[in-house]
């Protein structure tokens, strides 16, 4: 593994960061890993072991463990002999880390994706939120929290009905 400011990434490590990418997010099976923006990187050390570090949606996150498991699956079934996940909580994850194609699928998978955050912008008092099923901003809030803690469960006003809406971070 090379260290420090001359960190360079193989071809092997870019493949296996691929892979552990394309593991599915065990709570929200229609987006992998890699589109969560979660995996931050693998790097394979000299005694042949790879280390995956991954970054928790948030502290405390009941999900890191599913996640690791299937990220370790993933890559020994690769062939890698050993693999150890990190978790590292700085650079803490935003939803800015979801890919395009991320909220994309959210909102085809019926999810309000949350909005991207202005860079040093200010930040909106009101949250106007887009219904996946009509595109309608006339939504309420039914309960700060949904099936999981980072979505809230809101409905639309012109289509009456419910979906989650993953929330800004």
């Amino acid at each position: 593994m090379v260290t420090g400011a001359d960190v360079t990434t193989t071809r092997l490590e870019a493949e296996l960061a691929e892979l552990a990418g394309s593991v599915p997010d065990p709570e929200l099976p229609v987006l992998t890993l890699g589109e969560l923006g979660v995996v931050r990187g693998v790097r394979m050390h000299d005694d042949g072991h790879a280390e995956v570090t991954l970054t928790p949606t948030y502290t405390g996150c009941p999900a890191i463990e599913a996640m690791s498991a299937d990220i370790e699956r993933a890559l020994t079934g690769h062939g890698i002999p050993e693999v150890r996940v990190t978790t590292v909580l700085a650079p803490a994850w935003s939803t800015d880390d979801i890919s395009a194609e991320g909220r994309r699928k959210l909102a085809e998978f019926g999810i309000a994706p949350p909005r991207p955050h202005a860079a040093g912008g200010p930040v909106p008092v009101t949250l106007s939120v887009r219904c996946p099923n009509c595109g309608s901003t006339d939504t309420e809030l039914l309960s700060r929290f949904s099936s999981t803690a980072c979505k809230a469960l809101r409905r639309c006003t012109s289509c009456r009905e419910p979906f989650d809406h993953f929330k800004e971070l």
